[in-house]
C-alpha cells in the first residue's frame, strides 16, 4: 500500500459540543420510564424525536472527547466521576456475595445471576439517593440537592436496566444503551459538565465494561444481540466506537495490528478496541478472528482508524438505535421523552401476537445462544467440538 494511503489521519478540528446545554429542572415532569416502542411506526417516530437526537449528539460528543487519548490519559475528573465510579464498584462487589451455582455442565446462563440482579435492584435507588446528596451533605455533592426524589427514581431505572435481563440471563447492546441513557439523564439534570466527557469514557465507561466482563464470565450471560459471527461482538458495541477514536491518529498502530499478539499484549490495557480483541481471543479459541469474528477481521483491512471510527458511529445508529428488536426495550420518561404517538396502537400485528418483535437471529427472546466463555470453561480438561458462534 502506498505510504500516503497508510498515513495516520489528522484528528478532526475541535468544535463546540453537539449535546445542547441542560434545560432548567423546572421544565421536567419526572416519571418512571416505560417502554413505548412497539411497532415499526413507533421506530420511525423515535428516529425523528428529540430523544434520538440527544442520544446521537451525546454519543458523538463522548466519542470526540477521547480522540487520540489512551485509557491512562490525564483528563479532568470533577467530583461526579468519583461518585459514579463508587456506584459501579458497589455493583461489582455484589458479585462476591452471589457465587455461581453448579451448572451440571450447562453452558447457558447461571441462575445465581438472578440473586445478584435482585440485590442491584433493591439497592440502586438508595445508592443514588446517597451519591446524589439526598442523604448527608458531603462535600462536592451540594449540586445534587437540586434533584427531586422523582428525578432520582427516573434516573435509577436506566441504571437498573444497564446490567442485563434477569429472566433470560442475557446481555446485549440494548443494555449497554441503557447505561449511556443513565449518563445522559445525569447530564440533562445538569450534573455532568462538558469537561467531564473524556473521564466518562476513560474512567466510568471502562469501569462499567470491566464489571460487565466479570458478570459475563461469572454467570455465563447469554448474548442478547447480534452475535459474534454476524456482528462485532457477542455483547458490546461502544468499546469499538470509543476504541477506534482513541487510536484515530496513532503513529504506529494500524487497523491490521489487531492480528498481532505482541501489539495486543502491550497495548490492550490502554486502548479499548485492542482490549476487546484480546478479550474475544481469550474466550474464543477456534481457527481465528476470521472464523469467530469475521466482521472485525474485515474491518481490519481499513486504511486507517478514522475511517473505522466514522463507520462505527454510522453502524451504531443503524444497528442499535435503528433496529426494533434492540430499541423496543428502551424506555422513555420525563427526561428522555417519547415522541407524540409512540406507544399508541397502530393496528400492526407483531409476530406470534406479541407486543414486541422477535428477530430471526435471536436478538430478543428467541434462540438461546450459550456464552462463549462457558464453552471455553467446558473445554478445560477435555475436548469439545465448537459451534460456529463460539
Amino acid at each position: 500500500m502506498p505510504i500516503s494511503l497508510n498515513r495516520a489521519p489528522p484528528p478532526p478540528a475541535p468544535g463546540p459540543p453537539l449535546t445542547p446545554a441542560p434545560p432548567p429542572l423546572s421544565s421536567f415532569t419526572f416519571t418512571i420510564p416505560t417502554r413505548q416502542l412497539v411497532t415499526s411506526h413507533h421506530l420511525t417516530l423515535f428516529q425523528s424525536s428529540a430523544a434520538h437526537s440527544l442520544l446521537v449528539s451525546f454519543i458523538t460528543d463522548l466519542n470526540n472527547s477521547v480522540i487520540n487519548l489512551p485509557n491512562s490519559a490525564n483528563v479532568p475528573e470533577p467530583p461526579i466521576i468519583d461518585q459514579l465510579l463508587a456506584l459501579i464498584q458497589r455493583v461489582e462487589k455484589l458479585v462476591g456475595e452471589h457465587p455461581p451455582e453448579e451448572q451440571g455442565g450447562s453452558r447457558f446462563g447461571n441462575h445465581a445471576f438472578r440473586g445478584w440482579y435482585d440485590d442491584v435492584w433493591r439497592g440502586a435507588e438508595g445508592w443514588h439517593r446517597e451519591l446524589l446528596g439526598l442523604g448527608d451533605g458531603a462535600e462536592g455533592k451540594e449540586e445534587w440537592r437540586k434533584v427531586p426524589k422523582e428525578g432520582v427514581e427516573e434516573v435509577t431505572r436506566y441504571f437498573k436496566e444497564a446490567w442485563g435481563n434477569r429472566t433470560r440471563i442475557d446481555y446485549g447492546s440494548g443494555h449497554e444503551l441503557n447505561f449511556i441513557a443513565w449518563l445522559l439523564c445525569l447530564h440533562q439534570l445538569g450534573l455532568i459538565p462538558q469537561e467531564a466527557y473524556s473521564a466518562l469514557v476513560l474512567r466510568v465507561f471502562t469501569a462499567y465494561l470491566k464489571t460487565m466482563r466479570i458478570l459475563q464470565t461469572t454467570y455465563y450471560l447469554e448474548p442478547a444481540g447480534s452475535h459474534g459471527v454476524w456482528g462485532l461482538d457477542d455483547y458490546q458495541f461502544l468499546p469499538f466506537l470509543f476504541g477506534s477514536a482513541q487510536l484515530y491518529s496513532h503513529p504506529h498502530i494500524r487497523p491490521k495490528a489487531i492480528h498481532s499478539p505482541d501489539v495486543l499484549d502491550f497495548y490492550a490495557h490502554d486502548y479499548m478496541y485492542l482490549g476487546c480483541i484480546a478479550f474475544i481471543n481469550s474466550i474464543k479459541t477456534t481457527a481465528g478472528l476470521r472464523w469467530h469474528s469475521p466482521m472485525l477481521d474485515d474491518i481490519s483491512a481499513a486504511q486507517n482508524w478514522g475511517k473505522i471510527n466514522n463507520g462505527m458511529l454510522k453502524m451504531w445508529m443503524k444497528e442499535v438505535l435503528g433496529k426494533l428488536p434492540v430499541v423496543q426495550h428502551f424506555m422513555f420518561g420525563g427526561i428522555l421523552k417519547a415522541a407524540e404517538g409512540m406507544g399508541e396502537e397502530t393496528g400492526e400485528e407483531d409476530r406470534e401476537g406479541m407486543r414486541h418483535v422477535h428477530s430471526t437471529w435471536g436478538e430478543c427472546c428467541g434462540i438461546k445462544v450459550p456464552a462463549a466463555v462457558a464453552a471455553r470453561k467446558a473445554e478445560e480438561g477435555r475436548e469439545l467440538r465448537r459451534i460456529p458462534f463460539d
